[in-house]
C-alpha cells in the first residue's frame, strides 16, 4: 500500500492513489507571482482541489505520485512541512504591519522564526504561533510555543497543544522585546531538538511530567 512521502511532503490521500501536498507560504502572505505559479502547477498537473488551511498555506490535493517532482518544480515553491516529526509551522499574523489592533511587529518576528525554525526535525510534532495583540486570533497559548504582543512586549507560552487532549500553554516570560523573545523560541526549540524523548511525545506532556518549574530551569528562565 502507498504510504506518505516524507521527502516530497507528500500526504496520501483517502483514495489511497493521490496526494496532497503544502507549498511554504510563511504566515500566509505571498505575492501574486507565486499564487499564481502555484495555481497554473495544480492546474497543469490535473490537481482535484486547493484548499485553504488553518496553517496558512494552500493544500494542493489530488496529484499522482509521478507528477510531484514537476509540481514542486513547476510551483518553484519550497515545500511546507505540513507532515513529519519537525517544526511544522510558525503561524503568524499581520502584526502592526496591517492590523490595526497590532501591538508588536508580529510579521518580522514570525518571518524571522520561521527562517530559522520551519522544518527543523524534532521528536514530534511541534508549531510555533505568533500573535501582535492580546486578542491572539490565530491561538498561539495552543502552540507549542505562543508569542503574544502587547504594549509593553511579548508574552512567550510554552506547551500549549489543541486536538483530542488540548492544552494551554504555560508562560515563560513576559514584556520581552523581539529579539529576546525570538531567542527564548530557540531555547525551547532546543531544549527539545537536544532532549532524548520518546517519538510523537510533544512538548506539553514532557513539561507535565517533569513539572512547569523544573522546565523553566532547564532552558534557563
Amino acid at each position: 500500500m502507498k504510504e506518505d512521502i516524507l521527502e516530497k511532503g507528500a500526504i496520501l490521500q483517502r483514495d489511497k492513489e493521490n496526494y496532497g501536498v503544502a507549498p511554504h507560504i510563511p504566515g500566509g502572505f505571498m505575492d501574486v507571482t507565486t499564487f499564481r505559479n502555484i495555481i497554473d502547477a495544480a492546474e497543469k498537473y490535473h490537481a482535484a482541489a486547493i484548499k485553504m488551511t488553518s496553517g496558512q498555506r494552500l493544500a494542493v490535493i489530488g496529484l499522482k505520485e509521478e507528477d510531484l517532482d514537476a509540481f514542486w518544480q513547476e510551483s518553484k515553491c519550497q515545500i511546507g512541512y505540513a507532515i513529519g516529526l519537525c517544526v511544522r509551522m510558525v503561524k503568524f499574523c499581520p502584526g502592526t504591519t496591517y492590523c490595526r489592533y497590532g501591538k508588536q511587529d508580529a510579521m518580522t518576528v514570525g518571518y524571522e522564526l520561521d527562517k530559522q525554525h520551519h522544518g527543523r526535525p524534532l521528536s514530534a510534532k511541534f508549531k510555533i504561533g505568533v500573535a501582535g495583540c492580546e486578542y491572539a486570533c490565530n491561538a498561539p497559548v495552543f502552540k507549542e510555543v505562543g508569542l503574544i504582543g502587547f504594549p509593553d512586549g511579548w508574552r512567550v507560552t510554552a506547551g500549549g497543544t489543541c486536538g483530542a487532549k488540548p492544552r494551554m500553554g504555560d508562560t515563560l516570560a513576559e514584556s520581552l522585546n523581539s529579539q529576546d523573545a525570538i531567542e527564548l523560541v530557540g531555547r525551547v526549540v532546543q531544549f527539545v531538538e537536544k532532549g532524548n524523548f520518546k517519538p510523537k511525545v510533544r512538548l506539553g506532556r514532557i513539561i507535565d511530567d517533569m513539572g512547569v518549574e523544573a522546565f523553566r530551569k532547564a532552558i534557563g528562565v
